[in-house]
């Protein structure tokens, strides 16, 4: 794995990754605007088993910073587990976020918020699972673009807490 990046196009996640001196592999594909599910378009496209792409996803908590507004990321094969997320960051309860909200929280658009390179930094819960991987694959901040990294550079970059946040 290397780094690839694309000269004047970079998004702030490509950007912090190449400033960490992290290494990670741009997987650039077309984005098919009628897919049902970003995550699992972009396993085909790239052409990955579906478990190890992950979806960034944002939630509300009771907690005060940043709205609530917390980072769960989970394989695009489940779903969040709000409950769990909630536990994990010590909140009471946790619902799925405004997408406007989450939008101008972390700079990027639905179906290509990427947990690297956000606006503002929120509290980040990675599921278990990704430790089961050599290198997994998230959002590189547009649709169309996924990031290749080892999972524990994803959890160090977002200085993120590792708990069981995912159902089937």
């Amino acid at each position: 794995m290397g780094r690839r990046s694309r000269a004047g196009g970079a998004t702030p996640a490509v950007r912090a990754l190449a400033a960490a001196g992290v290494e990670f592999t741009e997987h650039p594909y077309e984005h098919d605007p009628a897919a049902q599910s970003y995550g699992l378009e972009a396993a085909e496209a790239i052409g990955v088993a579906p478990e190890r792409v992950y979806k960034t996803l944002l939630a509300q908590t009771d907690l005060s910073a940043h709205h609530g507004l917390v980072v769960g990321i989970v394989p695009v094969t489940g779903q969040l587990d709000l409950k769990a997320l909630a536990a994990a960051v010590g909140a009471k309860r946790a619902s799925m976020a405004d997408p406007a909200l989450a939008e101008r929280t972390t700079g990027y658009v639905v179906g290509g918020i990427s947990p690297i390179g956000q606006k503002r930094t929120l509290t980040t819960v990675v599921d278990t699972t990704a430790g089961l991987h050599t290198t997994v694959f998230v959002s590189g901040g547009r649709r169309g673009l996924d990031l290749e990294l080892p999972p524990s550079d994803l959890v160090a970059l977002t200085s993120a807490t590792v708990a069981d946040i995912a159902k089937d």
